[in-house]
C-alpha cells in the first residue's frame, strides 16, 4: 500500500514519504526496513550454511597473495568504515595496500586520519590523484544537470582506480569498507549511482559537460564483470562478516590512533558534506541521515527515539553554510549566482536521463541465480 500522497513516516524505522517510492504494510512498517530485515536474516542463515568464517576468507586471501608484496587492496577515505577495515586487515595478518582516491575535495581531518593510521599500522599507502581540471568539469556537468546522483563521478572513479591498481600489482582481492550496518537501506531514487550505469554517466557529461572524459577512471557494470571473471579480482565486504558496530569502531579508532571525527557520514569529503548535508535536503527534500539511521535501527544499534532526536537537529551548520558555498564556488570556478540558480532548478532523477537500469538489473539477477551462495 503506497501512502505517499500525504506525509507518512514508518513506525519501525525513520524512513518516510520523502522517498516517493516508499510503501507501507498494514502495520505501518515500510518496504525498506521490511525488505532489509528479511535480507540480513537470509544473509546470516546463508553464511551459517556455508560455514564461511572470517578465518577461511582470510586464509583464501593469504594463499592467493602469498608470493606478492600485497595480498589485497583497500580503498581508504579517512572515514570510520574504511579506517576500521584497515585496522582489521592488520589484525588478521593481511598485507593490504591502502589506496586513497584524491579527487581534490579531501578535508584536512580525513587526510590526517589516513596518514596517522597508515603510519601507526605500518601499512603501505598510495594516493590516486585525479586530474583536477578534468574532474572539475565532470562534477560541474552533474551539478548543472540537477540530478540527485551528484557524486556519481567519484563513485565510479573509486572502483575504477581500485581495479586499475589491483591489476597492476596482480592483487586478486579488493577489501571494501562498505557494509550493511551503515549502508543497508538506500532508496534507488536517492542512490542510483550504485548501479554503475555508464550510459547515464556519459549522457550527462555529453549534455551538460564541456569536455570528454579521458583521464578519470570510471568502472561501470561491464568493468566489474571483466575484472571479476577475466582478471579474477574479487571484492570482499569484510565488515559484513563480523558483528560491526560503527560507534564502537569509532571509539577504538579514537583511542588507538587519535582518529578525529569529521561530522556526518561520508563528510570526510568537503564536496560530499555539502551534497549530503545541504544540497540534498534543500534542493531534493532528502535527509540522507534517515537511511543511515534506519539501517542502524534495524541492526538494533540505535533506538527509533534516538534516531528521531538526531533528526530534530539541522543536517548542516547554518552558521557555516555560506562559507561552504563560497568555498565550493571558488574551487569549481562558478559564481554564487549560478550555484543559487542550480539549487533553484527542478530536481531530476536517473529516470529523466538515458540509462540501462533494466539491463543492469537483468544481469545482476542472472548472476544471483547462477551464483546464489557466492561469497568469495
Amino acid at each position: 500500500m503506497s501512502l505517499n500522497s500525504t506525509y507518512v513516516q514508518c513506525k519501525r524505522c525513520v524512513m518516510d514519504t520523502t522517498d516517493p517510492d516508499i510503501t507501507f504494510d498494514s502495520d505501518g512498517n515500510c518496504n525498506h526496513c521490511s525488505t532489509f530485515i528479511s535480507h540480513i536474516s537470509a544473509e546470516k542463515e546463508s553464511t551459517r550454511k556455508l560455514q564461511k568464517t572470517v578465518e577461511t576468507i582470510i586464509s583464501t586471501i593469504k594463499t592467493a597473495g602469498a608470493n606478492n608484496t600485497y595480498d589485497c587492496i583497500l580503498g581508504i577515505s579517512g572515514g570510520v568504515d574504511s579506517c576500521y577495515t584497515a585496522y582489521l586487515c592488520k589484525e588478521l595478518g593481511l598485507k593490504p595496500l591502502l589506496l586513497h582516491l584524491d579527487n581534490g575535495w579531501n578535508s584536512e581531518i580525513a587526510v590526517r586520519n589516513i596518514h596517522q593510521l597508515a603510519q601507526q599500522l605500518n601499512l603501505p599507502y598510495t594516493s590516486y590523484v585525479l586530474d583536477w581540471e578534468e574532474f572539475k568539469q565532470l562534477q560541474l556537468a552533474f551539478l548543472r544537470s540537477s540530478i540527485v546522483d551528484l557524486e556519481m563521478p567519484t563513485d565510479l572513479a573509486i572502483p575504477g582506480a581500485l581495479y586499475e591498481i589491483a591489476a597492476k600489482h596482480n592483487i586478486k582481492y579488493i577489501i571494501s569498507g562498505g557494509n550493511y550496518t551503515s549502508e543497508g537501506i538506500l532508496p534507488i531514487k536517492w542512490g542510483y549511482h550504485v548501479k554503475k550505469d555508464l550510459k547515464l554517466y556519459r549522457s550527462i557529461i555529453k549534455k551538460y559537460g564541456v569536455i570528454r572524459r579521458k583521464k578519470t577512471p570510471a568502472a561501470g557494470y561491464l568493468s566489474e564483470i571483466y575484472y571479476k571473471f577475466i582478471k579474477g579480482i574479487k571484492t570482499i565486504y569484510l565488515l559484513n562478516y563480523i558483528d560491526y558496530n560503527k560507534e564502537a569502531a569509532k571509539k577504538l579508532l579514537m583511542e588507538k590512533f587519535d582518529w578525529k571525527d569529521y561530522g556526518g557520514k561520508h563528510h570526510e569529503s568537503r564536496f560530499t558534506a555539502f551534497w549530503q548535508g545541504y544540497l540534498l535536503p534543500e534542493k531534493f527534500g532528502i535527509d540522507y541521515r534517515k537511511a543511515t539511521l534506519s539501517t542502524q535501527i534495524c541492526f538494533g544499534q540505535k533506538s527509533r527515539d534516538e534516531a528521531l532526536n538526531e533528526l530534530t537537529q539541522s543536517p548542516f551548520d547554518t552558521e557555516k553554510i555560506e562559507e561552504d558555498k563560497k568555498y565550493l564556488c571558488k574551487k569549481l570556478q562558478i559564481s554564487e549566482e549560478e550555484l543559487a540558480d542550480i539549487i533553484a532548478q527542478k530536481p531530476k532523477y536517473y529516470t529523466d536521463f538515458p540509462n540501462e537500469e533494466k539491463r543492469i538489473d537483468f544481469i545482476y539477477s542472472m548472476y544471483r541465480k547462477l551464483y546464489p551462495n557466492k561469497r568469495i
